[in-house]
């Protein structure tokens, strides 16, 4: 009887081991995966029953219930003086809106705004639009249990806007990844967010377009390169790097709504809401999302690489059609004619010339430059595309190998400072991204610990005091760290307002920084 005890307890305990000890590997694969792979994860062991109308008419009960949860209002705080070329921090949005600009004195008290965001991760993770969160000095989530939790930016990228942010919560909803692609025009859709300062509120309609380009996001870069640079004309060479392949549809979007979802009828996100077209300042039927494709490739970015990894062709081009063929002196109607390559880029290298018409990616046709740009901006440098091109009246295919972008478009005013500040609110003063620095990087410089900065947004304090991308940092007001975490958590012990920072440039090389966070600004 003893031994068949101790056979038993023998067998339970080397159960218990080998599920611990699986555990503990799923949750270290875990941090390696994407987004996407995560949320495969989570419903591979927690299924979801499908969504099914019982009438057999639209019924998007189920879709909203599970959507709901997952969507936060965010309310963010910004110094009291105008900010880009208007007065409030949702310029970007109220161009669309037809407001007037409006500036505001330099000794205005701050000054606070609201959007919508949606959490992609049970660890806390959202995703909104960049214009909601750009410049702020303090950003609050509001989940929809009524809980108020500070966020830290994990990285922004104004060329798409959109913006990762995190806050340290666990156990959240949140909402699944569907696929941009398989969007088609006349589907219904939902708008979930915060509008107007509603509270969370559903909308439905359908999608009216899609690979829609607005240009709102390139004339926000150009005023922004315009404040960079102190250009007074329109007739600088100016640097676009937007990207818009809007997803258009006709659910109702107001005010509020940025960063909030649009999902499918199996409440699946299909896009990021980022803006309306109306005369009048309100819906007027025409709201734009950012395709999920592309939020999935950012967000994963973010995490891996601290910023945005960005392929290019190499090329500048024209959409066709019969007046641009005419001018061109070119017999094609419809594709992209090649209107210069960039020396020793991934086009020319190619043999992709002057005058060639792109017709097709990887085999899919190619009409306009959104088509081109969405699905450029989806791969990373290294990668390879196939292009299909009309050269002399033959259609030629060909390899092309992505080279990285190195150009910078970000641009961010300098933030005047409170009394007291969060750790949050210092770590978002940083203006800067971090990964965890690689097991090879801490072995080559000889430490055991640091992230490497992967950002430095200008009007930033790392900006400020010129502090470079690539930098391996070790400490944090003396304390060690290896991811975004700890960065924060380090952050809260600044004393008398100084960030005091230990970096390793190169092996048996160490930098000291003491960088006050209570400064003067530069006018």
């Amino acid at each position: 009887m003893k031994k068949l005890g101790l056979t038993l307890l023998t067998a339970l305990i080397g159960g218990l081991i080998a599920v611990g000890g699986y555990k503990l590997f799923e949750n270290k694969q875990e941090s390696k995966m994407s987004f996407e792979e995560r949320q495969q994860l989570h419903y591979a062991n927690n299924p979801i029953p499908s969504v099914v109308s019982s009438t057999g008419n639209p019924d998007f009960t189920q879709a909203a219930a599970m959507v709901a949860p997952a969507v936060v209002n965010i309310t963010t705080t910004y110094p009291g003086r105008a900010r880009g070329y208007g007065g409030t921090p949702f310029d970007l949005f109220e161009e669309f809106f037809g407001m007037p600009r409006q500036r505001q004195p330099r000794s205005a008290p701050p000054a606070q705004a609201s959007g919508s965001g949606v959490i992609i991760s049970e660890d806390g993770y959202i995703v909104t639009n960049n214009h909601v969160v750009e410049d702020a000095t303090k950003i609050e989530v509001k989940l929809t249990d009524k809980r108020v939790v500070e966020a830290k930016i994990i990285g922004r990228d104004p060329n798409t806007d959109l913006a990762l942010i995190k806050i340290n919560e666990k156990g959240l909803p949140f909402v699944r990844f569907g696929d941009s692609d398989d969007v088609r025009i006349g589907e219904w859709v939902l708008a979930v967010g915060y509008p107007l300062g509603l509270e969370s509120t559903v909308t439905a309609g359908i999608v009216s377009a899609t690979g829609r380009s607005t240009g709102i996001i390139a004339r926000e870069l150009q005023q922004r390169q315009y404040q960079q640079q102190g250009y007074q004309s329109d007739d600088q060479p100016m640097l676009n790097t937007a990207v818009e392949s809007f997803i258009q549809t006709d659910a109702v979007i107001n005010k509020g709504n940025s960063g909030g979802p649009l999902v499918n009828a199996n409440g699946e996100l299909i896009g990021i809401n980022s803006n309306i077209m109306t005369p009048t300042g309100t819906y007027a039927g025409y709201g734009f999302a950012i395709p999920v494709n592309i939020v999935k490739k950012i967000a994963d970015d973010f995490i891996k690489f601290g910023t945005v990894k960005r392929g290019l062709i190499g090329i500048s081009f024209q959409e066709l059609d019969p007046i641009v063929a005419k001018e061109f002196e070119t017999k094609e109607t419809s594709g992209l004619y090649v209107v210069e390559t960039v020396p020793g880029g991934a086009a020319e290298e190619a043999g992709l010339k002057k005058g060639d018409v792109i017709t097709k990616l990887d085999g899919r046709t190619i009409q306009s430059s959104s088509d081109l740009q969405e699905r450029i901006y989806r791969l990373r440098p290294g990668d390879k595309v196939k292009l299909s091109y009309k050269r002399d009246g033959k259609e030629r295919d060909v390899t092309v190998t992505l080279k990285e972008d190195t150009r910078s478009t970000e641009s961010s005013e300098n933030r005047e400072s409170e009394a007291k500040r969060s750790a949050a609110e210092i770590y978002n003063r940083l203006g800067a991204g971090f990964v965890p620095a690689t097991d090879a990087k801490k072995k080559e410089l000889g430490i055991s610990s640091g992230v490497t900065v992967t950002q430095v947004h200008q009007g930033g304090l790392f900006d400020y005091y010129n502090v470079q991308r690539g930098l391996v940092i070790t400490h944090v007001n003396g304390k060690p760290v290896n991811s975004n975490d700890d960065v924060e958590a380090a952050l809260a012990d600044s004393q008398r307002g100084i960030i005091r920072l230990v970096g390793v440039p190169q092996r048996g090389t160490r930098v000291e920084l003491n960088i006050p966070f209570e400064y003067e600004q530069r006018r």
